[in-house]
């Protein structure tokens, strides 16, 4: 059931402060190029300012937000906010899913209802999963950890949460991005508890033999050095000065826009149309989540932290392990680079699809994730 007390409550004020904000943004020169090859494209981003501020109604989404099964717990004194999707058929599955960045627990929530009722969907109700969906600590209305330090990490939070606080004495994992390695962390912490690990990006092994490479991963780590060239740019940034990247993004919700849609556009299987995957709406209310519970700057923490090996790295996860990797997503592993630290027992290319596939393609990663966990359940 959803709360009865409101998740979000933006007051009049709050949302007339963004509007004033987005129909006075101050726009740079402009340089003589046009197109997204040097960031952001002006034309588009001035659409999607456009429609923010007159156009786009928060009143409709924050009321759909509040209407989502919410719960929060208290883990140790650290607030974690889930929803909460029960299996159409008693004893389903606990499945817990994590989201990544540019995100929120938003960017789940049609996957969650596909695996919690699949045969709303043409499936099969024995395959049914109770789905909980945290946000990420500083994200959204999750507050952000109160202390940089390695004695409090996420992903034993969500073993708290799912085991003790939820019951859950068997559990599986799944996740993208920063969720990826939650779950990975998670299924090398306790593999007592989690049945399996269904991911869509792998963590790097701690150490390796040059030498011994494969064709095959000597290709992939050149495309990886490629593309941390050209693309990650974003990540250097969040991981090295986080704060003063974030003071400018929590003051202009044109900046905050303009950091985050270049993501989903260049990161997403959209043929350089953001709109065949994203509506507007759907980009603004995950920009305004952002804006109205200040938790941008709070969002790049995990970048820091790993780099300043706050994080603890993945070794060797020893769970059974599926990778699904989608043909536009950042980084797409052989398999053989994945069994270096994981226990790989399912490995799909799928035929679709990028970075943000829980909302891009929900079917096929909901079957994949169904068809992984029969074995297990």
């Amino acid at each position: 059931m959803a709360r009865s007390t409101p998740v979000i409550a933006v007051t009049d004020g709050e949302l007339d402060d963004l509007r004033s904000r987005l129909l006075a943004t101050r726009w740079p020169a402009a340089w003589p190029t046009g197109g997204w090859d040097a960031g952001t494209d002006a034309g588009e981003l001035s659409r999607l300012i456009g429609h923010w501020a007159s156009g786009y109604d928060w009143r409709a989404h924050e009321a759909a937000i509040n209407a989502l099964p919410s719960h929060f717990a208290d883990i140790d004194g650290t607030p974690v906010h889930y929803l909460r999707f029960d299996g159409e058929r008693p004893g389903a599955l606990p499945l817990v899913a994590t989201h990544g960045w540019p995100s929120s627990f938003l960017e789940l929530t049609g996957l969650a209802d596909r695996l919690a009722n699949p045969s709303r969907y043409g499936g099969d109700a024995a395959d049914a999963f109770t789905v909980i969906v945290p946000s990420l600590p500083g994200f959204a209305f999750s507050p952000q950890r109160p202390s940089l330090d390695r004695t409090v990490q996420t992903h034993e939070l969500w073993h708290r949460l799912m085991h003790d606080e939820l019951g859950f004495d068997r559990y599986a994992a799944h996740g993208g991005d920063l969720g990826a390695g939650i779950s990975a962390r998670l299924g090398e912490a306790h593999p007592e508890a989690v049945v399996g690990i269904h991911v869509l990006a792998v963590a790097a092994p701690a150490s390796y033999d040059p030498s011994s490479l494969t064709p095959e991963e000597r290709a992939h780590l050149e495309a990886v050095a490629a593309w941390s060239a050209e693309e990650g740019g974003y990540q250097h940034q969040q991981s090295t000065r986080p704060l003063t990247l974030g003071y400018g993004l929590a003051d202009s919700p044109a900046g905050l826009l303009a950091w985050i849609v270049e993501k989903y556009r260049a990161w997403s299987d959209n043929g350089g149309d953001l709109s065949s995957r994203f509506s507007d709406d759907f980009v603004l209310t995950q920009a305004s989540l952002y804006w109205f519970t200040r938790t941008i700057s709070t969002s790049f923490r995990p970048y820091y932290e790993y780099s300043k090996g706050l994080t603890r790295r993945v070794e060797r996860v020893d769970v059974p392990t599926a990778v699904a990797l989608f043909p536009a997503d950042i980084s797409r592993p052989p398999r053989s680079w994945a069994e270096r630290t994981y226990n790989v027992t399912r490995y799909t290319r799928m035929p679709r699809g990028g970075h943000f596939a829980a909302h891009e393609e929900p079917g096929l990663l909901a079957r994949d994730i169904t068809e992984f966990f029969r074995a297990y359940r």
